[in-house]
């Protein structure tokens, strides 16, 4: 009897266990040197500004922007002239190979430095079921800008709220050595909410209000982008330094998990 107590007292005593359970559905190590995998990546290409005047000509299938080295994606920009643009950069998209509804996403890496770099970890639905931008959402995991190296931020965007209308959703996050150090930058996205993560800290959170798509289109598959912009309306609004390019976006691993709970 004496001994079935104790037993019992041990397992009152351990810790519950997570009610997060997640399983690896999909991911990108970059183990194999060259351009990116074509089987998991392709790029959105040309300059025009891209909705917010950046001064950068994506490229597509091109070392110079994105390549595999030493087991990390290297997304750099260069000042180079090409397509009427002064700068070239890449911006590589999991459309058309994946996209998820709901999961966790986690991406370890480290960001440029210097003042025109904005470098971006995000999401866009894949078929914009409620139409065009924000009606259809965007997730928004790690945006930093190089005039503050100190902050991190995450944002959501929709019909309700966007930075058009100065409505949007996010928050900020210190992180002083974001341009030296790799950091994990996560999302738990669930039907009821959206967690932002950088280290397993929370920073910001985002709740389903239940009052439609307006609010919450989040509930369509969305595939990840990863990118490195110069300048804009953000990136370049205390200027651009000409003196620091190269710079690079580091990207360790890509990791998507989702509940096997239904």
């Amino acid at each position: 009897m004496r001994l079935l107590i104790v037993s019992l007292l041990l397992v009152m005593s351990m810790p519950a266990r997570s009610q997060e359970e997640w399983v690896l559905v999909w991911f990108d190590e970059f183990s194999v040197p060259g351009l990116p995998d074509p089987a998991k990546w392709s790029y959105d290409e040309g300059g025009g500004g891209w909705g917010n005047n950046e001064l950068q000509y994506y490229t597509a299938n091109r070392e110079e922007n994105a390549r595999v080295e030493r087991g990390k994606l290297i997304i750099e920009a260069r000042k180079e002239s090409m397509g009427n643009r002064n700068y070239t950069s890449a911006r590589l998209v999991t459309r058309g190979h994946a996209a998820w509804l709901y999961g966790k996403v986690v991406v370890r890496a480290k960001l440029p430095t210097g003042a025109g770099t904005w470098p971006a970890i995000w999401m866009l639905p894949e078929s914009s079921l409620y139409g065009g931008w924000p009606r259809s959402g965007e997730i928004d995991i790690m945006e930093h800008v190089g005039f503050e190296p100190d902050f991190i931020y995450g944002t959501v965007h929709t019909a309700a709220y966007n930075h058009i209308q100065k409505t949007q959703r996010g928050d900020t996050l210190p992180v002083l050595d974001a341009e030296e150090a790799y950091h994990e930058y996560a999302l738990i996205w669930k039907e009821t909410e959206m967690v932002f993560l950088i280290d397993g800290v929370e920073f910001f959170r985002f709740a389903n209000e239940g009052t439609g798509p307006e609010a919450w289109p989040f509930d369509q598959p969305f595939h990840l982008i990863l990118n490195l912009a110069v300048g804009g309306n953000w990136g370049g609004k205390r200027g651009v330094d000409d003196s620091i390019w190269p710079q690079h976006m580091e990207v360790d691993y890509v990791r998507i998990y989702q509940s096997p709970k239904p």
